[in-house]
């Protein structure tokens, strides 16, 4: 019996795709670092973010997980990791409620920023409440519709850095706004790297990606592009500083480079771990700009 039920915890574990939750910590760290950097960090508010961002990004891959079986996206040629419900590891009534319930968490961790910043946030709980269900459920997929990457930039960038910052210090900068778009285009790239590896799946089930829509080269291009952006957009933050932190950021740029050129030469299943180097990428980009605004 408990290695029955180890197994079971085993296949949720894996429905989270923890190697993607870097995504989601990323924005929260550096809205913490911008926080802290102008006096207004607090503990409790941080964590309750840390705690939205997470179960939040659970929820939509658990809802990834149900609504992509059941529009046939995931067949038995998947190259990406394996789904729960498409394995038969876990009922889809089980990975519905679980979704809803992992929402719930998040909805109800967000309620306790209201005593922090006010009531008006709830408008942006729902909008990440219905960001979650809309990416892959409903009458209009987002994810269906070549609309995923403005998600992600949304979600994994601006939403959570800028607010993060804001139930914090109680306003926004413009400073926390540009940290945020560079957090989020490097975000997208993982997302970027998933459709790109899953290009004639998607286009067999008739999920528009952009990759699909534009083809496979776009990608590439893209996520070059992404890259550059949000290197360039903290650049007149990193011309203030000395030549050490500089060329931590120039090493990180090469580790860039590298990735890059880690997916243009794989294909299939290699990508996979061309994915999580492209998540780890996020993480190390947040923990500099966060160790920057530490510093100075």
């Amino acid at each position: 019996m408990i290695n029955k039920e180890g197994t079971k915890m085993k296949y949720w574990l894996e429905a989270a795709r923890p190697k993607t939750l870097p995504a989601s910590i990323s924005p929260v760290i550096v809205g913490c670092a911008l926080a802290f950097r102008d006096g207004a960090f607090q503990w409790i508010p941080a964590i309750l973010c840390l705690l939205v961002a997470l179960l939040a990004q659970v929820a939509s891959n658990f809802a990834n997980d149900y609504f992509d079986y059941k529009k046939g996206a995931d067949g038995a040629d998947r190259l990406g990791p394996e789904r729960a419900v498409a394995q038969g590891w876990i009922a889809p009534e089980s990975m519905l409620k679980g979704t809803f319930l992992t929402l719930g968490l998040a909805c109800l961790c967000g309620c306790g920023l209201l005593f922090f910043a006010g009531w008006k946030l709830v408008f942006v709980g729902i909008a990440i409440a219905l960001g979650v269900l809309a990416y892959s459920a409903g009458p209009f997929p987002l994810a269906y519709r070549g609309l995923g990457d403005i998600c992600v930039l949304l979600f994994y960038g601006i939403i959570p850095v800028c607010f993060t910052y804001y139930v914090q210090a109680l306003q926004f900068t413009w400073l926390t706004l540009i940290l945020s778009i560079s957090v989020g285009l490097l975000s997208v790239n993982i997302l970027i790297v998933n459709n790109y590896r899953d290009y004639r799946q998607d286009k067999a089930a008739n999920k528009r990606t952009t990759i699909v829509l534009f083809g496979r080269r776009f990608g590439r291009i893209v996520y070059l592009l992404n890259g550059f952006i949000a290197l360039l957009l903290v650049c007149p933050l990193l011309m203030q500083v000395e030549l050490w932190m500089q060329c931590l950021f120039a090493l990180y740029f090469v580790l860039f480079i590298a990735t890059w050129q880690e997916m243009r030469r794989n294909e299939g299943r290699a990508l996979n771990r061309t994915l999580g180097h492209t998540a780890r990428n996020v993480f190390l980009f947040s923990l500099l700009m966060a160790g920057f605004l530490y510093i100075y």
